[in-house]
């Protein structure tokens, strides 16, 4: 592996990520099919974590298959929801054996958020826990600081942000807190409101000089916003954007358009994005061709 996303990162370079959700289920010729089309567009993909605690593959197994068979390099996605520190360190020490190198340290949506909500969350570690768990088996030692006797870890560790959090105090603090615990890259939650996302980079993100990718969502349609709004705890997709695609001919080619205009948005304040568009990871490359985000040279 050429490590293209930390290269990406030390060179300074607009970076691009997207997300691919493993199958609910056991045939991963769309995963893959779906990450083929991001060849040459991206500098990794996300594999999830059963995100919205709603079932998928292990994102260990579907971040090993895209990567080993498409070439693209893979940010393997960990929530600390449903596994125990001894867990963690498995599969931690798992993904480097396999050739992962770039993790995203999450907390993890609650269960009753997704569609087993009788499962019984773990919650032994959260994110910053975890940040702290990774630079243990880098410097190879495990949680106790003991010796890890057949080698540690080399991984790049990852943590997601909320520029939009109504608490700016505790919005500080936990991004201070990642920092603080590893973390060399942010990827963020959708962002709609960029006059925010500038506050923030100017008055947060600026003190870590890590980068961040603001999170850029594809909207299908009106209907699609609205039952984000509803049901995604965090988010409020504003009217003016409804409206736009309520009142479009094609509220699909509207959400590109949107799209787009915030991939430019974000371009000027900020080292990257981070591209979600669940269930239709095959319009990513349209996206990005509307941004006029040409292919990736791999140096």
């Amino acid at each position: 592996m050429n490590n293209f996303f930390k290269n990406g990162i030390n060179n300074g370079d607009f970076l691009i990520t997207a997300e691919v959700s493993p199958p609910k289920g056991s045939d991963v010729a769309a995963m893959l099919s779906h990450a083929r089309l991001l060849q040459g567009r991206v500098h990794a993909i996300n594999l999830t974590d059963s995100s919205r605690a709603v079932l998928g593959m292990s994102p260990l197994a579907a971040a090993y298959l895209v990567q080993s068979q498409t070439g693209i390099e893979a940010i393997y996605q960990l929530a600390c929801r449903d596994r125990n520190r001894i867990a963690l360190q498995g599969d931690l020490l798992g993904a480097h054996a396999l050739g992962l190198r770039s993790v995203l340290a999450l907390t993890g949506d609650p269960v009753k958020a997704g569609d087993q909500p009788q499962a019984r969350s773990v919650f032994d570690y959260e994110a910053v826990r975890l940040l702290q768990l990774i630079a243990k088996l880098n410097q190879g030692k495990d949680a106790n600081d003991r010796e890890l006797p057949q080698g540690g870890t080399n991984l790049l560790a990852g943590a997601a942000v909320d520029p939009q959090s109504p608490s700016w105090s505790g919005l500080k603090s936990r991004f201070q807190r990642k920092l603080d615990a590893g973390a060399q890259f942010f990827q963020s939650q959708l962002i709609t409101d960029f006059d925010r996302l500038a506050k923030f980079m100017d008055e947060i993100a600026s003190l870590g000089n890590k980068p961040v990718l603001a999170g850029i969502f594809l909207l299908k349609s009106a209907k699609n916003a609205l039952f984000i709004n509803k049901y995604v705890p965090g988010v409020n997709i504003p009217d003016r954007i409804i409206d736009r695609l309520a009142e479009a001919p094609d509220p699909l080619d509207m959400g590109i358009t949107i799209a787009a205009e915030q991939i430019l948005k974000a371009k000027d304040l900020c080292q990257g994005v981070h591209i979600m568009a669940v269930k239709s990871e095959h319009l990513i490359p349209k996206i990005l061709d509307r941004a006029g985000i040409a292919c990736l040279n791999k140096r």
